[in-house]
Order: C-alpha cells, then structure tokens, then sequence
C-alpha cells in the first residue's frame, strides 16, 4: 500500500513562503538542509497530515536551484511513500521506468528516497520515500 508522502515545492525563500501556508492551517513540523541535494526544507503539515515540504535552493547549481531557474516556483515533485524501495525500483525499472535514483539515497530524516524520472510519469518528477 502506498500514499502520497508529501508535495515539494520549489520556493526561493522559505521564510516568505511561511505566511500563506500558515494562514491555510499549515504549521511547521520539521526541516533542516539536505547537504546531498543541495537544499534547505521546511515541512509544513495540517490538521489532517496533509504535508507539504518547502524547498529552498542553498544555491543556484543545485537540483532545486535549477529547476526554479528554467521554470520558477511551484511544485517541484509529488513524494509517494512505499514499504519497500528496493523492490519499487526493480519493478518499476523491469516496466521501463527511467529512474534518477538506481539505488536508494539518504534524505531528510534518514529516510530512504530515489526518484523516478519526469519523462516516465508524465513529466512529473515523482520521489519515492521510504521511512526508517
């Protein structure tokens, strides 16, 4: 069984970004940087677990920092959590899938990600989580 992780939007500046999600019920639930990917995250979470996951670049050659640069902010990927991301890689790269991540990496919270490339989701970049 698998359920939508959280939503990651690309944003120059966390701290202006706050305002409107705070005002949609939203309060802060966690974040730090990820110095693998180059970015800062601040996770954004309401009544009903709904999270969304604030992304600032720490640079302009990061992942981030170029996707705001060619297409500007907005949603940067939709996270799908699975029980085991070993096993979704294999099937998914068995069905043709291109993905970004052929193993698995370390993202925020020690979870365990990989993404799948735009080009095989109907130019969505779709990040596969797995929690400790």
């Amino acid at each position: 069984m698998t359920k939508i992780d959280h939503i990651g939007i690309a944003t120059k500046s966390i701290d202006s970004a706050l305002p409107f999600w705070k005002a949609l019920g939203f309060e802060a639930s966690g974040g730090g940087i990820v110095e693998e990917q180059g970015v800062e995250v601040r996770y954004m979470q309401n009544m009903s677990d709904t999270r969304i996951e604030l992304l600032e670049p720490t640079g302009s050659d990061t992942p981030v920092g170029r996707f705001i640069e060619r297409r500007g902010e907005g949603i940067q990927q939709l996270a799908i959590s699975v029980p085991d991301i070993e096993e979704t890689i294999e099937k998914l790269s068995k069905m043709g899938v291109i993905m970004i991540n052929s193993k698995p990496q370390i993202g925020h919270g020690g979870n365990r990600i990989a993404f799948v490339h735009p080009s095989s989701s109907g130019g969505v970049l779709i990040e596969l989580v797995e929690s400790p």
